[in-house]
């Protein structure tokens, strides 16, 4: 069965194709009288027509579809982030194609023939500005998400208040009597790990110790660089302070083949409140990150930027949760 176009219902309803135009694109009013709107409409409906939205936006010079791109898809973090800018987009009548830029943060590759024919603007979760410039970061709208806001030439940036969730992990474990403190930082270079590195130095003052040392965002990576950094008795820390719950998993597990207690012996903490942080043993102490709202804000603010509207708003609110991997330090 062919599809009913427009023409089919002008002449169901004894009125020019113009005038079905006219009412199926709500710009009757003033122009064709209420009864005769009722009735194309209800043509319309009995015919089972539906517009080819195709050919009204290439009428129209847009799309009505987003880009969101992303470092990787094994962060469940990114997938929320999907989950959000998906769910305001489908209120507004637009779609989100998701894209795991091939080589992670760095500059991403344009997925489509023609970025600028394909999509009306670009949602990036914590990447870098310029490696948006391929797939039309600096002549689409761009709405930076968890990225430096003082870079690039982005329309809008949606950010999370990264300082404040590491001010609170700080003070927990300082209140709880730490000291001696080791910053497992991951080795990616991104402005969002940069923040918390700059934050947790900031807030050790006299009388701690801090020592850093950076790992792969893996598991493995973070076990492997942890067990080196524990392996002298005498220099150990007794807290943890790790840039991401996947990392803080890894710690865990050199913890654990030292023969070290969690937290009796040594605390860890996380960052990102991901499922891996109750799927571990203890818990993880860890800030969550709302990471849907950070999609819903961004779609929001390409729509603002595409119709026209200047958009700011403050960094989202981080909170800590205090689980059972963080407790007082240990006595000598």
């Amino acid at each position: 069965m062919t599809r009913p176009t427009s023409r089919d219902v002008a002449t169901a309803a004894g009125v020019s194709q113009a005038t079905v135009s006219l009412v199926l694109g709500d710009k009757w009013p003033g122009r064709v009288s209420e009864r005769t709107a009722t009735h194309v409409r209800e043509t319309a409906t009995r015919l089972g027509y539906r517009p080819n939205l195709a050919a009204r936006n290439l009428r129209l010079g847009t799309t009505r579809t987003a880009l969101l791109v992303v470092p990787a898809l094994t962060n469940e973090f990114f997938a929320r982030v999907y989950t959000g800018a998906a769910r305001v987009a489908a209120e507004h009548g637009f779609g989100v194609v998701l894209y795991p830029s091939p080589d992670g943060t760095g500059p991403a590759r344009d997925p489509f023939a023609s970025a600028r024919a394909a999509l009306d603007g670009v949602i990036a979760s914590s990447m870098a500005a310029d490696a948006l410039d391929a797939i039309g970061g600096n002549t689409l709208p761009l709405v930076m998400l968890d990225s430096d806001p003082a870079a690039g030439t982005a329309a809008a940036h949606v950010n999370l208040a990264m300082a404040d969730g590491m001010r609170q992990i700080t003070e927990h474990l300082l209140a709880l009597g730490h000291r001696r403190f080791l910053h497992l930082a991951s080795a990616v270079d991104s402005w969002t790990f940069d923040t918390r590195a700059e934050a947790l130095t900031a807030l050790l003052g006299p009388g701690t110790e801090l020592r850093t040392v950076r790992s792969p965002l893996t598991v493995d990576g973070a076990r492997t660089a942890l067990e080196a950094a524990l392996a002298a008795p005498q220099d150990r820390p007794t807290a943890v302070v790790c840039d991401d719950d996947i990392l803080a998993a890894g710690a865990c597990k050199a913890a654990r083949r030292l023969g070290l207690r969690i937290p009796e012996d040594l605390s860890i903490t996380g960052f990102d409140d991901l499922a891996l942080a109750t799927a571990v043993e203890p818990e993880l102490t860890t800030v969550h990150l709302p990471a849907e709202r950070v999609g819903e804000q961004g779609m929001t603010a390409l729509l603002a930027v595409l119709e026209g509207t200047p958009w700011t708003a403050p960094d989202l609110p981080v909170r800590l949760v205090v689980r059972d991997s963080s407790g007082p330090a240990p006595t000598a």
